[in-house]
């Protein structure tokens, strides 16, 4: 019997889980519903032709939205910075200056340190974007553009936890900053540039030339001990093979170099040299390359490689790529 009651447990609060989250998720489709396409359009056209930075404002949950939302946009091309409006009573608003667009959460629109700086605000002559669970507020009626983020109900069984109202909130915030990183036209290598750290970041700025080894180049004739003197030396898994100019024309990797030996007879081995052992006209990737690409390159098929030639744009060598590396790079 009391296994059974804990299965029900478990279903019930699997069910208010979803519940909750379709409740939410319902929140968001009436805000798209209820938002007016002039103040939308409006608000875009602030927030994109802004010459200076945009300040997020808001208090308690909101005040968490508004930072996130504040973030969001700098990551993608717009100067935005949170400014917390008991900060900005005592000091703060010294960076709110010339240009700056002032965006203020608020679910009632009567918060009272918002409305508190208000005046500051509009003397300095700024346009505000208020993001409102009520239209009607103070709030509302003291900013140039007004965004409707009202609810019909928290997602909070006592209906008081702001839940589905910060949700909605962060829902417009961030549709504004991705729409408004559209119309500048923020490109892949733009946004990386504010993420080198990311793994994303990553596999957007990090090229061939930052990870690859220079490594032994030897010409075909060099014999299968010079090979393992090469392999053994420089332990990178592979050497290059090159003619006299120094183009490439084959790698000799320890898995060539095992191979051959294996069927190769014991009186015949020390008549065996690199071009015996080589992989002719091996994939090759270049210092500019990404090194995702590169990646890809090698384990997209189906017998993966561990290691890459680099050639020019000549064809001549200039090192080896190793799966490791790039693994190690945390790509």
């Amino acid at each position: 019997m009391q296994e059974l009651t804990t299965k029900a447990q478990k279903t019930s609060s699997y069910e208010k889980v979803i519940g909750l989250l379709k409740l939410e998720s319902a929140a968001i489709d009436r805000a798209a519903e209820r938002l007016e396409r002039s103040q939308i359009e409006k608000a875009v056209d602030l927030i994109s032709c802004c010459g200076n930075k945009i300040i997020v404002t808001g208090v308690g949950k909101s005040g968490v939205i508004a930072q996130k939302i504040a973030q969001t946009l700098t990551s993608t091309g717009t100067v935005a910075v949170f400014v917390h409006p008991s900060d900005a009573l005592h000091g703060s608003l010294g960076l709110m200056s010339d240009g700056d667009i002032v965006m203020a959460l608020s679910n009632s629109g009567e918060t009272d340190e918002i409305l508190t700086i208000l005046p500051a605000i509009v003397r300095r002559g700024l346009s505000i974007i208020a993001i409102v669970g009520n239209v009607d507020s103070t709030l509302a009626r003291k900013a140039d553009v007004v965004l409707d983020a009202s609810v019909d109900k928290e997602a909070c069984p006592l209906n008081l936890a702001p839940t589905t109202s910060t949700t909605v909130a962060l829902a417009i915030g961030d549709a504004l900053a991705m729409t408004v990183m559209e119309a500048k036209g923020l490109t892949p290598e733009d946004f990386a540039a504010n993420h080198p750290a990311g793994r994303l970041g990553k596999r957007l700025t990090l090229r061939v030339v930052d990870l690859m080894q220079s490594s032994p180049s030897m010409g075909p004739e060099a014999g299968w001990l010079d090979v393992v003197k090469a392999l053994s030396r420089y332990a990178l898994g592979a050497v290059n093979v090159v003619d006299q100019s120094g183009t490439l024309v084959g790698i000799v990797t320890e898995g060539d170099l095992r191979r051959t030996i294996e069927k190769t007879d014991a009186s015949l081995l020390r008549e065996l040299s690199a071009r015996d052992m080589m992989t002719h006209r091996p994939i090759t990737t270049h210092p500019a390359t990404l090194a995702y690409e590169a990646l890809q390159l090698m384990e997209n098929r189906s017998s993966q490689i561990s290691v890459l030639p680099v050639v020019d744009e000549n064809e001549v060598a200039l090192g080896l790529l190793r799966l490791h590396d790039i693994v190690r790079s945390g790509l």
